[in-house]
């Protein structure tokens, strides 16, 4: 496939699963996504990750790709008399980013309210309130209800449903940057869902097992169960990495700059990479002429966390495309460093054979 082919399937893949509805419990249209996409030797796990198996002209090694299918987004807490919702987050939000932003309420007989975040205007803040962080507890969702029974009965809003950002995918005026809510993790998704896709075509000496795994912006909860049904000999996360080329970042601490290519991860506080797969994977890139950025994370984490402990242990590495903003309504990545990372996904995949995932653990020479 030429990367014009890959560019017009990525924009597909990335308007389908970015503007889907999936909080941390709530991923099923993003699953339905994953369905329709990889539409052969699908199967699920008790905690609702989806799995799709590609065999190959081998049984092993037993490759994982993992991407998770959620978003950050809320739940709703309480309704008041109002008819305003209380609510609560799922994943990791910072209050600035919040007030008068849309939201999406997913109420349970499958229809979406949109909504506000309240905001006081100017005129209404007291001094003391114009300086200070509203958070998260103080804030409401308005939908338009004049009261919690018009909030549950016309709009059938109930405890519990789940809330997302309202942001429609959008090509900007440059159309290599992309803004949308929620790359973190659908850009990572429609990697594995093309890698699958292109694979098809592919003899490769390995199964390959993709996953889209749930409640990772809660704790890598869905990972915990899909790494031990998958049983892998080795993984490869594929993420959406928080973009560093901002403001008050020196270019001496940039490694995740829009347009320079995909994210090789070499650490963050949850998960330490095997570092013979790592250096396997930078030579490949080296060598192919595929441009990538090294990370070293001072925060943050991914599925890897609970993969590379599973079983005994799984050689695991982290492939990430750099975005700008992410767990918030607009989050910006760049066409290039998603095309670098099908590019170099593609040549590493067909290279794991059992002699090479073997080498990745010969600990002891």
């Amino acid at each position: 496939m030429n990367n014009q082919e890959r560019r017009e399937k990525a924009l597909h893949l990335f308007a389908r699963l970015g503007e889907a509805h999936g909080a941390p419990g709530y991923e099923n249209a993003v699953r339905s996504i994953f369905r329709e996409e990889l539409s052969e030797n699908l199967q699920t796990d008790k905690t609702g990750n989806v799995i799709c198996e590609k065999g190959g002209i081998a049984k092993s090694p037993r490759i994982l790709l993992a991407a998770h299918m959620d978003e950050v987004g809320f739940t709703v807490q309480s309704i008041t008399k109002d008819g305003l919702i209380k609510f609560v987050p799922l994943g990791s939000w910072s209050p600035n980013t919040l007030l008068a932003q849309r939201v999406r309420v997913l109420t349970q007989s499958g229809v979406e309210i949109i909504g506000v975040i309240g905001a006081k205007p100017p005129h209404m803040l007291v001094k003391d309130e114009r300086d200070r962080v509203v958070p998260l507890d103080e804030m409401s969702v308005d939908v338009g209800a004049g009261s919690r029974d018009e909030a549950e009965g016309r709009f059938g809003i109930n405890l519990g449903d789940s809330i997302v950002p309202y942001s429609p995918f959008t090509p900007m005026h440059d159309p290599d940057f992309l803004m949308c809510k929620a790359f973190d993790d659908r850009v990572g998704l429609a990697l594995e869902i093309q890698a699958i896709q292109e694979m098809k075509k592919i003899d490769h000496p390995n199964t390959i097992f993709a996953v889209g795994t749930v409640q990772e912006e809660v704790g890598a909860r869905g990972a915990q169960t899909a790494a031990p049904h998958v049983n892998p000999d080795a993984a490869i996360v594929l993420e959406c990495s928080p973009a560093d080329d901002l403001p008050g970042i020196s270019e001496d601490e940039r490694q995740g700059v829009l347009g320079k290519g995909v994210q090789i991860r070499l650490f963050d506080p949850t998960a330490l990479m095997n570092r013979q797969f790592v250096q396997f994977v930078l030579g490949l890139a080296k060598e192919k002429h595929i441009p990538h950025q090294v990370s070293v994370r001072k925060k943050g984490g991914t599925d890897a966390k609970a993969i590379h402990l599973s079983g005994t242990g799984v050689p695991t590495i982290v492939l990430g495309i750099p975005a700008r903003y992410i767990h918030t309504h607009n989050s910006i990545i760049h066409m290039n460093d998603y095309l670098s990372g099908i590019e170099l996904i593609m040549e590493l995949l067909p290279r794991l054979n059992k002699d090479m995932v073997e080498s990745f653990t010969a600990f002891l020479g």
